[in-house]
């Protein structure tokens, strides 16, 4: 009699969460990277924090991809070159042309500026001098896009939060929440088909640690965890 299978674990991803020289003043990162985790494991998956960036980049050049990839990064404050060096950026441009699904949040379009690479995988990025925020305070999010599976159900909703604006999106990605300000409504999260075929999700939001206490916020993300493949 043949035994049955064994019955699959969880599945696994990396999360690059700011850590190191990919901190910054404005973001508490040990929070946010902890939410992500929890967020993560609440879908079913185990994420393990790298922690140093610059070295798992330069490993996804040529090593195995994770089944999934966690972005939570913040600019670096130190001067030295971003990427660092030719192999972590040889990673990013793997991590571009291959399918392995990402999920990029709030200051990680800070993170590589303009890294024409970064903004691809992401489907968009932050600009200097043009892109901004209203302060940090209670926001109302539009479900600007209710039919995709990320946001099926899901109706407008409160949160504390930044809300960024004016973020250079390419024309490409396919927008789910948006935020009005000064008359115009700017894109919060979105879905972005890279070149090699992979899905990223970015997600503006995330702030700090009461961002990811809306149990919103936090459908929208374990749908994104658990179903990007």
């Amino acid at each position: 009699m043949t035994a049955p299978p064994a019955p699959a674990g969880p599945r696994r991803g990396l999360l690059l969460g700011g850590v190191g020289r990919y901190t910054d003043p404005w973001h508490p990162f040990p929070v946010t990277n902890a939410a992500l985790v929890s967020v993560a494991r609440e879908a079913g998956v185990d994420l393990t924090a790298a922690t140093d960036i610059d070295a798992a980049l330069a490993d996804l050049a040529d090593g195995p991809l994770p089944e999934l990839v966690v972005m939570n990064l913040g600019l670096p404050q130190d001067d030295a070159p971003v990427p660092a060096g030719p192999r972590p950026a040889a990673g990013l441009a793997r991590l571009l042309e291959s399918r392995t699904p990402v999920l990029a949040v709030h200051a990680s379009t800070t993170c590589f500026p303009g890294d024409a690479t970064w903004e691809a995988l992401l489907g968009g990025t932050w600009v200097r001098d043009t892109t901004t925020h209203p302060p940090y305070g209670r926001a109302h999010v539009l479900v600007t896009d209710p039919g995709h599976p990320l946001t099926t159900g899901l109706t407008d909703f409160d949160l504390d939060d930044e809300r960024y604006t004016d973020l250079r999106v390419s024309p490409k990605v396919r927008v789910l929440l948006t935020h009005e300000h000064e008359g115009g409504r700017h894109p919060l999260l979105w879905v972005h088909t890279r070149p090699g075929g992979g899905t990223t999700v970015y997600d503006a939001l995330g702030h700090d640690g009461r961002s990811y206490e809306s149990e919103e916020h936090r459908l929208v993300l374990r749908r994104a965890v658990g179903t990007l493949r």
